[in-house]
């Protein structure tokens, strides 16, 4: 199941806990100072351990966790979720930005089509008259 080593890659890590899709966007993540090891910038290279606080951040969701175990092999999502854990603090703040973005996203409203003539039409007349 979950293969233990003492030390493994950064981002062979990533990959292996369904982080990042592929080793190719975990190491950009972590170049690009997305993931951060026990606090600091660190390299896609960098080994990691049992036991080291990582702080990744994807989008607008940041998350915080403690490495539980490793895994040369990406594994099922079950698996996967027992390589860390989350910590409380992380989990109440992601749920909180979730529903402020779900809030706001209420009042955004999105068209599936391109406006039509008699839509442009009324658009012009109203950036003309703003306008003015």
């Amino acid at each position: 199941m979950i293969a233990e080593q003492e030390k493994q890659r950064l981002d062979k890590w990533l990959w292996a806990a369904r982080f990042y899709k592929t080793r190719a966007l975990a190491t950009e993540a972590v170049s690009g100072g997305k993931v951060h090891l026990n606090g600091d910038r660190v390299k896609p290279g960098r080994t990691i351990q049992q036991g080291d606080r990582l702080t990744i951040t994807k989008g607008l969701m940041e998350f915080d966790i403690v490495i539980q175990g490793l895994s040369q092999q990406r594994r099922p999502a079950k698996e996967a979720q027992q390589l860390y854990q989350e910590t409380d603090d992380s989990i109440k703040l992601r749920e909180e930005r979730a529903e402020t973005l779900k809030a706001t996203s209420v009042h955004h409203t999105y068209t599936e089509r391109r406006p039509s003539k008699k839509d442009r039409r009324q658009i012009v007349r109203f950036k003309r008259n703003v306008s003015l």
